[in-house]
């Protein structure tokens, strides 16, 4: 595949010969671990990349749920995206201030509505930045777009699913969160949960499928990442984190090594630690 793909990635120069096409829409999904201390929403209004509209992934989900900005019900998706101006027939780039964390969160969100021209910004913010690219603390003007949204309910698992999973090895879950945490060496950085991992599920760190300078790896580099970890990809791919956001990296290499079938667990470790009747494992395995 190569570098620049409109559906999965592309790269800091495709945008900003991109930049200003009409039917372009940018997208900040700058959000942060709750103990991060820094606020997304702030940073975008100090600044961001021109034209950039920004996606709150806390509000733009399912208040319905108890759990960690849960995926968004149709209706609600439908009715943001028109509020911010983006609808049928746009080309939708995501971009993050960490560089590739949070940003593939948001490319999900539209997959799973069935929207699918869609990238994640390689690189992130932090690599515009370094390139000294501009910015602007202005936000674009906002003109309502009608949006057709089709939910593909194949790309996310619920906690059933997912235990089903677990038991029968069926599908390979794979794990984005740190291996400490995975282990279960690490307490959780949300109050309440239980330390471990799914069982049966594999480890792998998002951070192993990115480069040093927060781009994502080559199709080799991401290939490498997936046997090092043991992960069977002739199977399908359950991805979980502590409350699917980076699991949402996993997915984008999934798919950008053209992976056929791959969803998330959107409850992930935020609803499996909390339930003391599901089954926790601890250590490597």
């Amino acid at each position: 595949m190569s570098k620049d793909d409109p559906k999965t990635l592309v790269s800091t120069e495709w945008l900003a010969r991109h930049l200003n096409d009409p039917d372009l829409r940018l997208i900040d999904a700058s959000w942060h671990m709750p103990d991060a201390g820094r606020d997304g929403r702030a940073e975008y209004d100090a600044g961001h990349i021109p034209g950039a509209r920004y996606f709150d992934i806390d509000e733009v989900s399912d208040a319905r749920s108890d759990l960690p900005h849960m995926a968004p019900p149709v209706e609600k998706f439908m009715s943001r995206m028109r509020a911010m101006g983006i609808g049928d027939g746009h080309q939708v780039v995501v971009y993050d201030s960490t560089g590739i964390f949070s940003a593939p969160r948001v490319w999900w969100t539209f997959r799973l509505m069935g929207k699918t021209d869609v990238a994640v910004l390689d690189g992130g913010l932090p690599k515009w930045q370094a390139e000294g690219r501009e910015l602007e603390d202005m936000p674009p003007v906002i003109r309502d777009r009608h949006m057709t949204v089709s939910r593909q309910a194949d790309m996310v698992k619920d906690v059933t699913q997912v235990a089903a999973a677990a038991k029968l090895g069926d599908w390979q879950i794979v794990d984005a969160r740190a291996a400490d945490r995975f282990r279960g060496e690490a307490p959780e950085p949300r109050d309440g949960l239980r330390s471990g991992h799914i069982p049966n599920s594999r480890n792998l760190p998002f951070r192993d499928l990115l480069n040093p300078d927060g781009t994502m790896k080559d199709e080799g580099g991401l290939r490498a990442a997936f046997d090092a970890a043991g992960i069977d990809l002739a199977k399908p791919v359950i991805s979980s984190c502590g409350s699917g956001v980076t699991a949402a990296i996993i997915d984008l290499a999934l798919a950008r090594i053209g992976h056929p079938r791959h969803a998330i667990y959107d409850g992930s470790w935020a609803e499996w630690g909390m339930y003391n009747d599901l089954k926790v494992a601890t250590g490597d395995a």
